[in-house]
């Protein structure tokens, strides 16, 4: 059994990956170091994670765990490339995927406890300052 499979960049095909790896019975989770790479990885996660059950009249629900981190500008600025938050637009786009936005350290333990115990995905998007 694999524990980590660790990847070039390439966004869209790790989602893929991970959407494969859910369907063989695994809980892949997937980090995206800043939510501007998770942008490169959409069309999987909103045309294929999120309705991968609908399109299969709900023979399929893979369970992947997304996990990605609004860029941090301070006390080093990224740049506007690496510190936007798409989060409220990916709440909007994703009907199935949980969209869960952590603010403190205090909450990283359960929310990923409560993305293990659910049914279907989860993006975990860390927003610590």
């Amino acid at each position: 059994m694999m524990k980590r499979l660790e990847l070039p960049v390439m966004e869209e095909c790790q989602m893929g990956m991970s959407i494969g790896l859910a369907l063989q019975g695994f809980i892949p989770v997937s980090v995206y170091p800043r939510m501007d790479f998770l942008l490169l990885a959409m069309n999987q996660l909103v045309n294929h994670l999120d309705k991968l059950e609908g399109m299969s009249r709900g023979q399929y629900r893979p369970k992947v765990i997304i996990r990605t981190k609004v860029g941090s500008k301070w006390p080093l600025n990224a740049g506007p490339q690496h510190t936007q938050d798409h989060t409220e637009a990916l709440r909007l786009m994703l009907g199935r995927v949980v969209v869960v936005k952590i603010r403190s350290p205090d909450e990283i333990m359960e929310v990923y406890e409560e993305a293990i115990k659910q049914e279907g995905s989860t993006l975990v998007i860390e927003a610590l300052e």
